[in-house]
Parts: C-alpha cells; structure tokens; sequence
C-alpha cells in the first residue's frame, strides 16, 4: 500500500534559494513540454506520417538542447525537469482516460513543487538528502517503514514541505466499533448533522478570518507591484490563506476519523457541489465547508477499517421524504428548516429527517454477498473504493 507522509522541511536561506530555483526549473520544464507537445501533436493531425508526441521523446528532446539553450537547468538535480514531463505525461493519460481535464500550464508562485527519484535522496532521521544540496534539516523522522518510492517537496505560503511516497505492507485493519448505519447529511449552517442526533457545526474558518483576509487584500493591492513591500504583504496574505485551509482540514481530518471508527456503514448524498458553488448567495460557505474533501477522506478512512460508504443518488430525495412514514413531498425550498408530514403529522428538522433517510438508504442498500440486492426503496447506492495512495500527515488514523 503506497502512503505519503507529508513533513515540514527547516531549510536555511541558501538552501530556500536552491529548492526555488528548483521549483522554477521544474515548471519551466513542465510548460516547455506541454507548449512543445501540442505543437507536435498539431503537427502528427496534419501529416500521420510524423510521430506522435511522448513523454518519453520530450525527454530525450531536452536533454540535447538543456546544455546549450538552458544551461541554468544544470544547477539543480536531473529529477526536477525529468519528472515534470513524466507528470505531463500523466496529466495526459488522465485527459484522454477522461479523468482530468485538459493539462494547462504552470504559474510561479501556484503549487510550486518538484519529485525526486528514490534513487536521488536519502533519509537518515530528522534529514533528507537532495542532489547538488546536501542534508536539509525536517521536522519529524518519516513515521513509516517500507520501500521509499519518490519524494515531492512543495512550498505552501513560505513554507517548505516533502512528500514523501512509501510502499508499506497493508497493516491489520482496526475494526469500526460498528455502532450501527449513519446518515450524514452536509449543510451550510451545520458541517454535517448525524441520524443519531449529533450536530457538528464546523470550524468556518474563511468566515471567521474574513475581515483580517480583506485588510490583508486591500494591503497587498496598494503596494507597488515589483517592491519589497509588495512580497512582503503578499506572503504575509499566503500565510493566512495556508492557516485558513489547515484549520479546516484539521476539523475534517478529526469529524471523519471519529464517524469511521464509531460506525461501519455510512450514508452520504453525492453532491453536485460544482453547481452548488454557482449560487453567489451560498458559494462562499459551500466552499469554506470542503464538502469534497470530506467525502474524500470518509471514503478512505471507511476501507481502512474495513466499513464502506454509500452514495446516495444525487436525485434521492432525502430531506423531502418523512423518515416516519416514507411520503415524499411535492417541493421543499431551502429556506423551509422545520416541517410537519401533512400524512402522519410527524414534526422534521430538515436537516435531521435527511440524515435519518440516508441511514435507512444505507442499511437497505447493502448488497449481500451472493449479490441480492436489499429490500429497501429508492435507487441503487454507489460504493466507491478508497485510492490507495492517501495524505496522512495530520496524525494517524
């Protein structure tokens, strides 16, 4: 099982300089070859008989003109162009696989970052090796034993961080406690509202910061562009957004940890959250939610202790349908929190009664291991299956 083990770096300012440098020659390389493979590419629809374009033959096409035309490129390891075009390379397989979209190309300053083979770094405790740079001090040993595959160093805001990808033996399965289903309905006003009752409100950390992120805003927009002041307000503004989106990963990280290991089935909606974010009224608070993220690490939380995760329908009338007596009503618009069945007369909280469906969806919908199907209403549940290779630097599971 491949694990990636995220550890913050402590570089000094020439060691700073090289792994910018670094990140630099790698995004120069990426969008090289995504401008070259497109001309290529364009090239191979007009005439067949010329060869397609490949990551490979990128490869090998830069390492001719590197010494001539970008000799820069030689001051930092081999690795950062190289793996750069192999990323490319993915990002392409994924385009025509249609699981991503068209690749587009790098900015400075956005997700800087460059991989190293294992066979061009070393661990040895608290520090990590990297060619023409040498041993680059980190916050914590690599918590994990196994095969070292790769490593990514990143910089977040003015941090730096490694990545670091270990292929480890599938470790025994912690069972859940196996509480019974749950229903997990995701809301605006509450992150997430469970069918036992228990309302977890969130962090909302845009929110809460939203003042000190528009003084900082307004600061960086006054400043000079090209000035010292300017780098200055602009790191200072990069720091608050990575604060913003730790605190809110952390809450995430804790909700579903405690809701896998308390439960072995759990039912959620499969949200349209790109259409969600289309409403200006409630698209700030969607997305200071992470209703995708959530579900992202539920579903590989869940596999590890061997419970599942069940999706419901997207059209799967959750909030309009009584938990009580099953009847569905003809509309219900946001603004209606509180409601009675006008069939049995049970009074709903909206979010609460959703919460209820998506339990009983998911403890009905289960299929049995000879392939029946259960005997509960409604549209088939979708299973998805964990990936494999997870970020688990915020704690064990």
């Amino acid at each position: 099982m491949l694990i990636a083990h995220k550890i913050a770096l402590d570089p000094n300012n020439a060691q700073a300089s090289y792994l910018t440098h670094a990140c630099g020659v790698a995004r120069f390389a990426y969008n090289w070859a995504l401008a070259e493979w497109k001309r290529q590419y364009d090239a191979w629809k007009a005439d067949n008989s010329l060869p397609k374009p490949s990551q490979a033959a990128l490869r090998r096409q830069l390492n001719a003109i590197k010494r001539e035309q970008f000799p820069w490129m030689l001051e930092v390891t081999k690795c950062a162009p190289q793996m750069a075009i192999i990323q490319l390379g993915q990002a392409f397989q994924n385009f025509f696989a249609g699981r991503a979209r068209y690749p587009q190309f790098r900015k400075k300053g956005v997700h800087d970052r460059f991989t190293l083979t294992n066979d061009q770094f070393d661990i040895d405790g608290r520090r990590i090796r990297i060619p023409n740079l040498g041993w680059v001090r980190m916050r914590e040993p690599l918590r994990f034993a196994g095969k070292i595959m790769s490593a990514t160093i990143s910089r977040v805001a003015d941090r730096w961080f490694v990545s670091i990808a270990v292929d480890t033996e599938d470790p025994p399965k912690r069972k859940a406690e196996n509480q019974g289903a749950v229903g997990v309905d995701l809301g605006v006003s509450a992150l997430a509202t469970l069918s036992t009752g228990e309302i977890i409100t969130g962090p909302k950390p845009h929110k809460a910061l939203l003042d000190r992120l528009r003084r900082l805003s307004r600061s960086l927009s006054r400043k000079q562009k090209g000035s010292r002041n300017r780098q200055k307000a602009k790191a200072k503004l990069a720091r608050l957004h990575a604060r913003i989106a730790n605190i809110r990963l952390d809450a995430l990280h804790k909700l579903t940890t405690e809701i896998t290991r308390r439960f072995h089935t759990i039912g959620i909606e499969d949200l349209n959250v790109r259409g969600m974010v289309r409403n200006r009224h409630l698209a700030r608070s969607i997305a200071d939610m992470g209703f995708h993220e959530f579900r992202r690490q539920l579903e590989y939380k869940a596999e590890r202790r061997g419970g599942r995760v069940v999706v419901a329908d997207r059209w799967f009338p959750s909030s309009k349908t009584c938990s009580a007596c099953g009847s569905v009503q003809e509309a219900m618009p946001l603004s209606v929190r509180q409601w009675i069945c006008p069939d049995c007369g049970t009074r709903h909280d909206r979010d609460l009664n959703a919460a209820r469906n998506l339990a009983t969806y998911a403890a009905s919908s289960a299929v049995s291991a000879c392939g029946e199907a259960g005997s509960g209403s409604g549209r088939k549940a979708r299973v998805k299956p964990a990936s494999m290779k997870q970020e688990v630097s915020f704690g064990p599971v």
